[in-house]
């Protein structure tokens, strides 16, 4: 059994997030299955896995940027974080160890589960409330226009677009 499958609770009715939020969970079920076996396999996946996420992250940090989020906003700051730790799990496990440190598995063996774990909160709160922000604002993710412009004099969001968020 999987640790983390797609399924409706995980579906923001947002179809551009849906799809990546989606392929996401392939990705990381992918690479789950890997964890039994090579090595060399393992990491492939989980390489596959941080370059769909540096560009979902990245897609929703741009349509931030385009619908009035400020730039140290929460949200972007866990994603930093979380790629961090992903892009250091695969620094450790490939041959860009180096500084004389040993490869090292462990680490990306536990950041598959800690994903899992930590994706449908992610999507469920901070995602729910961006995809919930660019439906008020009309966003358009194909052209990226709002319908209801973003106003240079208007307060960005600092948090994560809850209304509870810090």
């Amino acid at each position: 059994m999987s640790l983390l499958t797609w399924n409706d609770s995980l579906a923001l009715q947002h179809p551009v997030m849906d799809r990546t939020h989606e392929e996401f969970v392939g990705l990381l079920g992918a690479t789950e299955a890997a964890l039994a076996g090579p090595e060399a396999t393992l990491l492939a996946r989980f390489e596959a896995l941080v370059d769909h996420t540096v560009e979902h992250f990245a897609q929703e940090e741009r349509w931030m940027a385009a619908t009035g989020f400020a730039p140290e906003n929460c949200h972007a700051g866990q994603h930093q974080a979380v790629l961090g730790v992903m892009v250091g799990c695969a620094r450790r496990a490939g041959s860009e160890g180096g500084d004389g440190e040993p490869v090292d598995f462990e680490p990306l063996r536990m950041a598959v589960g800690e994903l899992a774990t930590w994706f449908p909160q992610h999507a469920q709160m901070m995602d729910a409330a961006l995809a919930q922000h660019l439906e008020a604002v009309g966003f358009d993710p194909a052209t990226g226009v709002c319908q209801q412009p973003v106003h240079a004099e208007a307060q960005a969001i600092s948090g994560c677009g809850v209304g509870h968020c810090g």
